[in-house]
């Protein structure tokens, strides 16, 4: 069975900063030949490995880009990694097995055998990770901390009563996992909006070479120089009087819209810093959703792409907290990007699996084009006034607002996202320079996302990855296949199609989310950003049926009245929120992303006590934002048409020639 790895008395020894974590001292560890265990990701090679420090053991810690194979192979070579004499030769050698996990073990298993003449043991990665994250709860004191308002605090945390558990795994993409006990787990969900989406975007935004040095970036910016918020929309004055925090988050990169900046007037800082802020605050928010639904306290982060970094911590701690009310408490793990690694390690002298391989399974429905839509399952004469109720309303703006309406001028406003219209219009702008959000719709119609989208297929293989049902065309990273600092390697229409893809699913995924937790079947979307656009609607729609497995029906409304996918005709007065459309308007985009203040604490309903003066002030504002927004798509258009008479008054003039 080989050798057994002895964890009692574990203990971290060290800076808890220090690059990759701090050794793991194991006092009754033998301090015998090492022992080493790899996790071969989509972009990085996370290795832990058991060496000899003064004649005692430790556990020590290493990571190298994928990309960058060949130096991880001369690491394990100067390390002795392969047994106490260095490589093993003659027929020996071809006996020497590896623990690894992650999709890279399949990828280059015949890499490791001909650089290195070892074999790769293979071993299930959502295994490995529930298994690190296990052993580091259970047996290093220590290991899981807090860090919230720029404090960092350690966890204590019985092993009697750990389970269950959320383990969020940050990778190129991002794993949500049920935790029930030893080897006892569930994927829930996950999202393609990771780490490999940030580094992705932040490489063509920025520049930047490596994740390490995005993250210094984001440290110097300021993302309020690109982000829309409310004292944006509404003015401080309006804001004081709603008790509103003028600093509420509405729509990341929101302020490029109307701005006449291109990519090169921005500060790398400040892209940095709105990326961070933007993709942070929604997995956290995602992670919330789904630790509701489970009925879940407890969320553990994990990932190499956090990295122990401040800001991104502090992000997450703060978004979860405000949305859970403070009922939940973000948790990070020490060495979290190693989870995968640890796992592996720890499996030596253990029961042993069959080594894995990769087998066709039947393939679930996934969010690439090959979903279809949903299918039209209710008829139009179903729907009258005494069945509509109750429905979630989501609204595409800037911003995204979701809002459960139970009956005629009774709704509430649940949530929202700042991930919406004004974050791919205002991406869009940056990355491909369109002038109109139909300029970019445009552009994704003849653009591929895979040209720069990271799939399973990618990871893992042709087979993808069947045990959890992800076929191999999934979305695994959104952006996180871009290896190239050069926006100009790659087409515009691809970076378009893959902007509309991203945040349409993510739209769905959420809105989903939002309307299983409060019980919601239906689902009706509005917005500028969406109705009208074919591709957009197609988009969210296969989303929701993907995620609902068909159970919830959506439904796009246009103007006061229209005629809907199902045929049914609606108008804001039939639907119970015509009051939604005017005096409430203020309340669609105050979205529920993390701010600095409070937060009003009277529920959002129609009737509102601050009297007829406060509400006219808010719509006059909401109009001069809005009439703001109109003059300068109207000079963009005086300027087109000006530019379109120019050139046939030349055409005309060539022709007489």
């Amino acid at each position: 069975m080989g050798r057994r790895i002895d964890l009692s008395g574990a203990e971290i020894r060290g800076d808890p900063a220090e690059d990759g974590g701090p050794p793991i001292f194991l006092p009754r560890q033998p301090a015998a030949s090492p022992l080493l265990a790899l996790d071969i990701g989509g972009t990085l090679i996370k290795l832990v490995y058991t060496a000899s420090c003064g004649g005692e053991a430790e556990l020590r810690f290493a990571k190298f880009e994928r990309r960058r194979l060949d130096e991880c192979f001369e690491f394990v070579r100067a390390e002795g990694l392969l047994g106490c004499n260095g490589t093993k030769t003659g027929s020996s050698k071809e006996n020497m097995i590896l623990k690894a996990t992650g999709g890279g073990a399949y990828k280059f298993g015949d890499d490791f055998r001909e650089k290195l003449g070892v074999s790769l043991d293979k071993l299930d990665e959502m295994d490995s990770v529930v298994s690190g994250a296990n052993f580091l709860l259970q047996n290093v004191p220590g290991a899981a901390f807090t860090h919230m308002n720029g404090k960092r605090n350690s966890v204590d945390i019985s092993p009697d009563n750990l389970f269950p558990y959320l383990l969020v795994n940050i990778g190129s993409g991002v794993s949500i996992l049920k935790v029930n006990g030893n080897r006892k787990f569930e994927r829930v969900t996950g999202t393609h909006i990771g780490g490999g989406t940030m580094f992705g975007l932040a490489k063509l935004l920025t520049g930047c070479k490596s994740y390490d040095e995005f993250l210094q970036l984001s440290q110097k910016g300021d993302n309020f120089v690109l982000d829309l918020i409310v004292k944006d929309i509404c003015g401080e004055l309006v804001c004081q009087k709603q008790g509103l925090s003028t600093s509420t988050l509405a729509s990341s990169f929101g302020k490029v819209i109307t701005s006449m900046k291109k990519l090169t007037d921005y500060r790398s800082e400040d892209l940095a810093s709105t990326l961070l802020s933007a993709f942070t605050y929604n997995i956290a928010q995602i992670s919330f959703l789904v630790a509701s639904l489970l009925g879940l306290r407890r969320v553990f982060f994990g990932g190499s792409y956090i990295r122990g970094h401040k800001s991104t911590m502090e992000n997450i701690s703060y978004a979860l907290d405000f949305w859970s009310q403070s009922q939940n408490q973000a948790v990070f793990l020490q060495h979290e990007g190693y989870l995968g690694a640890l796992g592996a390690l720890m499996s030596y002298g253990g029961p042993r699996d069959e080594n894995l391989t990769l087998e066709d399974s039947q393939e679930k429905e996934n969010t690439q084009e090959s979903a279809a839509p949903p299918a039209d399952v209710t008829s139009a004469d179903e729907h009258n006034d005494s069945n509509i109720f109750p429905y979630l309303l989501v609204n595409i703006g800037s911003g995204v607002s979701m809002i459960e309406v139970i009956g005629k001028g009774k709704f509430e406003r649940i949530i929202g996202s700042h991930l919406g219209g004004g974050t791919i219009l205002g991406l869009a702008r940056l990355l491909t320079g369109c002038s109109s959000y139909e300029e970019f719709l445009d552009l994704s119609q003849r653009g591929n996302n895979l040209a720069v989208d990271l799939t399973v297929g990618d990871i893992y293989g042709e087979h993808g990855y069947p045990k959890i049902g992800l076929p191999a065309s999934t979305t695994a990273a959104s952006f996180g296949k871009v290896n190239s600092s050069k926006l100009s390697d790659y087409k515009v229409e691809d970076l378009a199609a893959a902007l509309l893809n991203s945040f349409t699913y993510n739209i769905g995924q959420i809105a989903y989310f939002v309307a299983n937790l409060s019980g919601l079947k239906r689902i009706f979307f509005r917005g500028a950003y969406v109705c009208g656009h074919e591709k957009t609607m197609d988009k969210i729609s296969r989303s929701l049926k993907y995620w609902s497995k068909g159970e919830v029906q959506t439904t796009f409304l246009c103007h006061e009245g229209f005629l809907g996918t199902l045929g049914a005709f609606w108008s804001y007065e039939n639907m119970g929120i015509d009051g939604l459309a005017s005096h409430e308007v203020i309340r669609e985009v105050l979205l529920g992303a993390p701010y600095t203040g409070q937060f009003p604490s009277v529920p959002l309903t129609q009737e509102q006590d601050d009297g007829e003066d406060t509400t006219s002030e808010v719509e006059m504002e909401r109009l001069r934002h809005d009439n703001a927004v109109l003059k300068a798509e109207l000079e963009r258009l005086q300027r087109e048409n000006a530019e379109l008479k120019d050139r046939l008054v030349k055409c005309g003039e060539a022709s007489n020639l």
